[in-house]
């Protein structure tokens, strides 16, 4: 960071593994490409960045987003009328993402980042928490990652759900559901993947994992969830209060993250723009692909 660099913006660490809060910068106002610089550089660093306060629209939302690459809709849910790559992240009865994932990791380029910001806010709870990928895989001991280099996993939005769980009104869960496998996608990814930007290998794990090829499923079940508790563990995690108006950005290749469905019935809403990702590749140079 320059001098002048820190006078203008700064950032302020709100976790040891991964996490930021970016100061002084206005993401309603276009930004010149020394913020944007600075934004991406400390997307790689901290792997998730929060801005408070912003209160953008739809439009600011995807200009934002451009900062980090290009939008793209979601496979299969169609954005919200008057927008063309919005996510709805709501809840009007208490539903929420509550399992570890990375966006949309079915499809074989999943998104290099997300854009999230908070719309309705309730009273209590409805935070995120987040996990680094990256360190997750560091702490793995040596015959743990000599397992996990050479897996593959696969990848399918036809996954076991728990949409029920925390929501009386079936029906709406059982409507999203429905366009949510419209089109069945199953991709095979390595279970480590070298970053494009930064080099670190990442796990590449989450709910849309359904299966380790060559491994059958009780057995990959317990190699998952064994690899996944390094993932999760608390000291590898962030946690973000939302306030109405903040943005969360976050690096998708080298995170998963986790909405607990703690508000009861409460409303929230949220809504989420990914951006254009590359096509993962293992450490031994192949890439995923379509299964």
């Amino acid at each position: 960071m320059t001098n002048t660099t820190a006078v203008q913006f700064g950032l302020e660490k709100v976790g040891a593994r991964l996490g930021a809060v970016i100061h002084g910068i206005d993401a309603r106002q276009s930004l010149d490409a020394e913020q944007q610089s600075f934004l991406r550089d400390a997307l790689l660093r901290h792997k998730v960045i929060f801005l408070r306060h912003q209160h953008l629209d739809d439009a600011q939302h995807e200009i934002l987003s451009r900062v980090f690459g290009e939008p793209i809709r979601h496979p299969t849910i169609p954005a919200p009328d008057g927008t063309d790559f919005i996510f709805d992240v709501k809840s009007r009865h208490g539903r929420s993402t509550d399992s570890w994932h990375t966006d949309v990791t079915f499809v074989p380029n999943y998104p290099k980042a997300s854009i999230l910001r908070a719309v309705q806010i309730p009273p209590y709870g409805g935070g995120t928490i987040w996990a680094n990928t990256a360190t997750a895989y560091d702490d793995l001991p040596e015959p743990l990652k000599a397992l996990a280099d050479t897996a593959w996993a696969i990848h399918s939005n036809d996954y076991d759900t728990n949409f029920h769980k925390h929501d009386a009104r079936k029906e709406e869960i059982a409507d999203f559901r429905a366009a949510f496998v419209s089109t069945i996608y199953r991709t095979e990814h390595p279970v480590v993947r070298v970053h494009p930007e930064t080099g670190e290998r990442t796990l590449v794990l989450g709910h849309f994992v359904v299966g380790l090829r060559g491994i059958p499923t009780r057995q990959a079940n317990r190699i998952v969830e064994i690899l996944q508790d390094y993932v999760t563990q608390i000291d590898n995690t962030v946690i973000w209060r939302w306030q109405p108006g903040d943005v969360a950005i976050w690096d998708n290749r080298a995170t998963q993250h986790y909405a607990p469905a703690d508000f009861d019935e409460e409303g929230r809403h949220l809504r989420r723009i990914t951006v254009e990702g590359d096509i993962p590749v293992s450490i031994d140079g192949r890439q995923s692909r379509p299964f």
